[in-house]
């Protein structure tokens, strides 16, 4: 029943896009290439480190956006970074997407898509090139994926969205259950205040002791809120939850993360701000042990200085901190020089 449903709505999707098409305007089509580059100097203080210090290009995104017919836009981009096989530099496809404006309050996208889930998060946070934000810096989330999204503005203060997709990420493909990951979040705007709830819900095979397999759910929880108390000071704090996963790809029956992220930021003036963040990470206990599965629970403290001489070039001055909860991992500490550039 599930699967017809979705059948009908993609047929119905379809039809709208036909009748965007058919339509007649004096529109023009128009593109526009985009590029976007994350660059760091970083020296490691960390004990028994053997690489003290490196120049690294984390990130480099190369877009284009095309304007085909009014209401309807066309984007792709390709991330360029490093992959799990251990090259420096792969490109991957980030964004395919194709956005239909049906009306003033509703727009839907599909294909490779970006997500929800921390959006408002990332953009609140404001630091992208220098730390992710913490669904997506922790394996609660990826911030793109294969499927289809639809955004409502419910009035002036209220928006929502809605999202079915593979589950699995950009950097993959839909995995041999063919089960889809569904959400959707509430967000609320008024002034300088944001605030957002977020779920969604994927399920997995799981291999039971008898040889047998079971299906289990993982799901993730997310609650945001931040506030700007003028155009030189904001603060915002969120809470997140995994449940039955030791990454939002990877269901674990059981296994269970939560943590909270904190951060701030003072505006001098259009050049020059200060910021800092504080990151907490833990995980559950599973039936039998006595330590915590996740052995990279613990604290993260991030701040420093940010310099903006120009337009779409950034560059800060911070510390990066993390102390490991379980006995035997050295706490991590590092120097940064970050550099952000667009074009």
């Amino acid at each position: 029943m599930k699967g017809k449903k979705l059948f009908i709505s993609a047929i119905a999707l379809f039809l709208g896009f036909a009748a965007v098409a058919q339509e007649k305007s004096e529109f023009t089509p128009s593109g526009k290439v985009n590029g976007k580059v994350f660059f760091n100097y970083h020296y490691d203080m960390t004990d028994g480190e053997d690489q003290e210090s490196s120049f690294e290009i984390k990130r480099a995104y190369f877009g284009y956006d095309y304007n085909i017919a009014k209401g309807l836009k066309a984007s792709i981009t390709l991330d360029v970074g490093k992959n799990d096989g251990g090259s420096d530099y792969t490109a991957y496809l980030k964004k395919a997407q194709l956005e239909w404006k049906a009306s003033s309050a509703v727009k839907v996208s599909l294909g490779m898509i970006g997500t929800v889930q921390f959006k408002e998060q990332e953009k609140f946070w404001g630091y992208r090139y220098i730390m992710k934000s913490f669904n997506d810096q922790y394996g609660f989330g990826s911030s793109a994926d294969l499927g289809i999204k639809a955004n409502f503005k419910l009035n002036d203060s209220f928006s929502a969205n809605a999202f079915v997709i593979n589950g699995e990420g950009y950097k993959k493909v839909q995995d041999e259950d063919g089960k889809q990951r569904v959400g959707a979040s509430l967000i609320y705007k008024n002034k300088g205040f944001i605030a957002k709830a977020y779920v969604d819900a994927n399920s997995g095979k799981v291999a039971q002791e008898d040889g047998s397999e079971d299906d289990v759910t993982t799901s993730a929880l997310a609650f945001f809120a931040g506030y700007k108390f003028s155009d030189k000071f904001r603060l915002a704090a969120e809470y997140n939850k995994l449940t039955n996963g030791t990454k939002y790809s990877r269901v674990a029956e059981d296994h269970d993360m939560e943590g909270l992220s904190v951060y701030s930021t003072y505006t001098f003036d259009k050049k020059w701000e200060v910021f800092g963040r504080y990151d907490y990470l833990t995980s559950n206990t599973l039936e039998g042990e006595t330590e915590k599965w996740n052995a990279k629970n613990g604290n993260a403290i991030t701040a420093g200085v940010q310099y903006a001489p120009v337009k779409n070039v950034k560059m800060a001055f911070n510390y990066q901190g993390f102390n490991f909860k379980q006995e035997g991992i050295d706490t991590n500490s590092l120097l940064y020089v970050n550099l952000e550039f667009k074009f």
